[in-house]
């Protein structure tokens, strides 16, 4: 007899409220079409924005990376949600995430890595989550279609989308 698949969960949640990274666990948080409650972005250009509210990433990419030796945590790369048991590889731009009994999510882009999160990476190299040079390893933005309050454990259920890899934002 094999144990059941445990489905996919928010490990951690993540937040600063003064902006950039690391962002800091929080047990819960708030999810509106602006982004997660008490958390700030400090540059708009790249960050926030009702297509890029909330930044999502891989617990198992994050063990993956620190297997390869770099010092990486939960919220060290800023991602507001660090989500446990998601196929992530395959996650695309238009597959929709359920979060608890509240919030909804679309995937609409990925996340380009910056200077600002070299801490997290062996000799500073934050390229390592390029998805155009890694594909797969990179955080995901969402845009918000639920509101909600979310909170460490919440299940996450993944629908895919219609949208082909091939029409991804890159």
């Amino acid at each position: 007899m094999t144990e059941a698949a445990k489905p996919a969960c928010i490990l951690q949640i993540n937040v600063n409220p003064k902006g950039g990274v690391p962002k800091h666990r929080v047990p819960n948080a708030r999810i509106t079409v602006n982004g997660v409650v008490g958390d700030k972005q400090r540059d708009l250009r790249y960050h926030g924005g009702p297509l890029r509210a909330v930044c999502l990433f891989s617990y198992e990419q994050i063990q993956a990376l620190r297997a390869e030796g770099h010092p990486i945590e939960p919220g060290t790369t800023g991602e507001n949600l660090t989500v446990s048991g998601l196929d992530w590889p395959n996650l695309h731009k238009g597959d929709l995430l359920r979060i608890g009994d509240e919030v909804q999510l679309e995937i609409t882009s990925y996340a380009a890595p910056c200077h600002n999160i070299r801490g997290s990476f062996q000799d500073g190299e934050f390229k390592r989550m390029s998805q155009k040079l890694h594909p797969g390893w990179s955080r995901i933005y969402t845009r918000v279609l639920q509101e909600g309050t979310v909170r460490e454990g919440d299940v996450v259920e993944w629908k895919s989308g219609t949208v082909k890899q091939s029409e991804e934002v890159r």
